[in-house]
C-alpha cells in the first residue's frame, strides 16, 4: 500500500461510474417535493472525490456552471483532466490530499458541493477536515450530497468485510495484486461458511451478499470493501458530524425514496408519523427499510415554500422521457419489494411524454384533466418515473444551447474510446444537464453515424470490423457467438432496434 493512500486502495482503478445525483439540476424536483426552495441550477460548484471523473465532467460541460474537483489518485486524475481538456469545459480536477484541498485559500464559495461513498472510506481526520470544508465553502442555500454505507443494513456483514480484509493482509502477499487477494478472500469466506458457523445461523442473509460480492467488477468491490478506513454510519451519527458545518438534512436524494408506499408499509407510516423529531424519524425509517446505503441532500439554511409557490414552481418544472414508451414497465421496486403502477394513472402520462418532447407539469396537468388525474397522482407518478429512470429533468433553453458545444466534444471523445473498451457507458446531454446510459455497441452505432454511415447494416458492420480487429466476438445469453455470419447478424439486430427505439431519445436528448 503506497504511503500517500492514507490507506484508500490506490493500485487498482475505480469504475467509470456516473452518479446522475451530483446533478445540480436533479436537486430541484426532489426539493420541491419535499416542499424547499431549490438552489440555482448554475452557478459553482464542487465534488470530492471524483474517482474516474465521469460525473464531474459531465456535469460541467452539459451546464452553464463551473466546477472544482478533487481526487487523490493522480492517474485517475490524469484521466479526468483528459476528459475535461476534451470539453473545454469549466472544470477544474486536482489530485490533492484533502489536507491540502480542504485548506487552499484560492478557492471560490460553492453553491454545491457532493460527496459519492467516499465518507465510509476515510478516517476521522479526513472527515474533519470535510465537515470544516464544508463550514467555510458551501454558500448559504448551497446544497451538500453526501452518500454512504449506514446501519442498520450492513450490521450482518461488518464481521464479514473485517474478515475478508483481514484475508487479504494476512493470507495474501506482496505483488499479488489486489485482485487476486480478493478472488482469495472470497474463496476463503466459501470455505468458512462450508462449516456453518454459528455466525452464518445467527445471520443468513450474508450467504446472498457474498454471492452478489462474487458477481462484481473486483474495481468495485477494491474499493467498496478493502480499503483500511470502512465505517458504515448510522443517520444520527452523520448528523452529528454535520452539525459543525451548519448544514439541516433537506431530502431524500433517491426519488424513490420519497415515495411511502412501495417502502413502508401502513403501520410504519403511522409510527413514523407518531415521531415529532424529523431526524429521528430518519433513524426508525433505516430500521424500517433496513437500509444499507443512504443518498441525502442537505442545506445550508433550509427555505420552506408556501404551499401557492411550491405547486406553481412544480407545474413549471420540465421534464423529458428518456425511454422508449413501449420498454417502460409498470413493476417497480422498493424496500417492501415489486409493487405494479397504477396503469390508469401511468399509461396516460406516458402517452402524452412519449413523443420526447419537454413538457412542464402544468402542460401535462392540463393533458391529463380528461382522465381525472389530480395533481398529486402526476407528482407522486413522475417521482417514481424520475426514480426508475425513466424521466428526467429538463434545464432552461439558453443553458442548453451554451452546453452543446462542449457536449458534442466530450461525447466525441468518449465514442472514439468505445473502439477498444466497454469501460464507460454514460454520454452527456446538454438537455438534461446530465448523464444517459449507452452502452457500447450503441456508442459504436453512434460513431459510425458520425462517420457517414446512413443505415443499421453500415452500423453494424462497421462495429463488426471494430471488433475483428481486435479479436473480440459478441456475447448473447451468455453464449459467445463464433462466426462472423452469427456475430453481423446479432450486431444488425440490435442496430435495427437501435435505430427504432434509442436513436430518437438521444437526438431528444441533442447526444445523436
Amino acid at each position: 500500500m503506497s504511503d500517500w493512500s492514507s490507506g484508500y486502495v490506490a493500485d487498482i482503478g475505480y469504475t467509470y461510474g456516473y452518479y446522475q445525483e451530483l446533478n445540480p439540476l436533479r436537486i430541484q424536483l426532489a426539493f420541491l417535493n419535499a416542499g424547499l426552495k431549490p438552489p440555482t441550477q448554475t452557478g459553482t460548484h464542487c465534488e470530492l472525490g471524483y474517482g474516474q471523473g465521469m460525473s464531474v465532467n459531465i456535469h460541467a460541460a452539459a451546464s452553464c456552471s463551473t466546477w472544482h474537483a478533487n481526487d487523490f489518485n493522480p492517474s485517475q486524475a490524469a484521466f479526468a483532466q483528459s476528459l475535461a481538456a476534451a470539453s473545454g469545459a469549466n472544470a477544474h480536477l486536482t489530485d490533492e490530499a484533502f489536507a491540502d484541498f480542504c485548506t487552499r485559500t484560492d478557492l471560490p464559495d460553492f453553491d454545491s458541493i457532493g460527496l459519492h461513498g467516499i465518507w465510509s472510506w476515510i478516517n476521522d481526520e479526513n472527515r474533519a477536515l470535510i465537515v470544516d470544508f464544508i463550514r467555510r465553502k458551501l454558500k448559504v442555500g448551497g446544497v451538500l450530497y453526501i452518500s454512504y454505507n449506514t446501519q442498520p443494513g450492513w450490521a450482518a456483514m461488518l464481521p464479514m468485510r473485517d474478515l475478508l480484509n483481514e484475508h487479504s493482509d494476512v493470507m495474501g502477499f506482496a505483488g499479488q495484486g489486489i485482485a487476486k487477494r480478493i478472488d482469495g478472500a472470497l474463496e476463503f469466506a466459501d470455505k468458512l461458511m462450508a462449516t456453518n458457523p454459528s455466525y452464518l445461523k445467527a445471520n443468513p442473509v450474508v450467504i446472498e451478499r457474498l454471492a452478489g460480492m462474487k458477481a462484481h467488477n473486483r474495481n468495485y468491490l477494491a474499493h467498496e470493501y478493502f480499503n483500511r478506513d470502512w465505517l458504515p454510519m448510522p443517520f444520527s451519527k452523520m448528523a452529528e458530524w454535520l452539525s459543525a458545518a451548519k448544514v439541516d438534512f433537506a431530502c431524500n436524494a433517491d426519488y424513490m425514496g420519497h415515495i411511502d408506499a412501495v417502502n413502508l408499509t401502513q403501520d410504519q407510516q403511522t409510527l413514523l408519523t407518531e415521531i415529532p423529531d424529523s431526524m429521528f424519524q430518519q433513524t426508525v425509517r433505516d430500521f424500517m427499510t433496513n437500509q444499507q446505503f443512504r443518498k441525502d441532500y442537505w442545506v445550508k439554511g433550509a427555505r420552506k415554500l408556501k404551499v401557492l409557490e411550491q405547486v406553481e414552481a412544480l407545474r413549471a418544472q420540465k421534464i423529458i422521457l428518456t425511454a422508449h414508451r413501449a420498454d417502460v414497465s409498470l413493476k417497480i421496486k422498493g424496500a417492501l419489494g415489486e409493487a405494479t403502477m397504477q396503469a390508469a394513472i401511468y399509461s396516460p402520462i406516458l402517452d402524452v411524454l412519449a413523443d420526447h418532447k419537454t413538457k412542464t407539469l402544468g402542460q401535462l396537468e392540463a393533458a391529463l384533466k380528461k382522465n381525472d388525474i389530480t395533481f398529486a397522482q402526476l407528482l407522486q407518478a413522475v417521482m417514481v418515473l424520475a426514480g426508475s429512470g425513466t424521466l428526467m429533468s429538463v434545464q432552461e433553453d439558453t443553458f442548453i444551447q451554451k452546453a452543446k458545444k462542449h457536449t458534442d466534444k466530450l461525447n466525441a471523445f468518449l465514442i472514439d474510446k468505445s473502439r477498444s473498451s466497454s469501460d464507460i457507458s454514460y454520454l452527456a446531454s446538454p438537455v438534461t444537464g446530465g448523464g444517459v446510459s449507452v452502452n457500447r455497441f450503441q456508442q459504436l452505432y453512434l460513431l459510425a453515424i458520425l462517420r457517414g454511415k446512413k443505415q443499421p447494416e453500415d452500423w453494424a458492420n462497421f462495429t463488426w470490423q471494430v471488433l475483428h480487429e481486435q479479436r473480440e466476438k459478441v456475447v448473447k445469453e451468455g453464449k459467445t457467438l463464433e462466426t462472423a455470419e452469427e456475430n453481423l447478424a446479432e450486431l444488425t439486430e440490435q442496430a435495427q432496434t437501435f435505430g427504432h427505439k434509442m436513436l430518437p431519445i438521444l437526438k431528444a436528448l441533442q447526444i445523436a
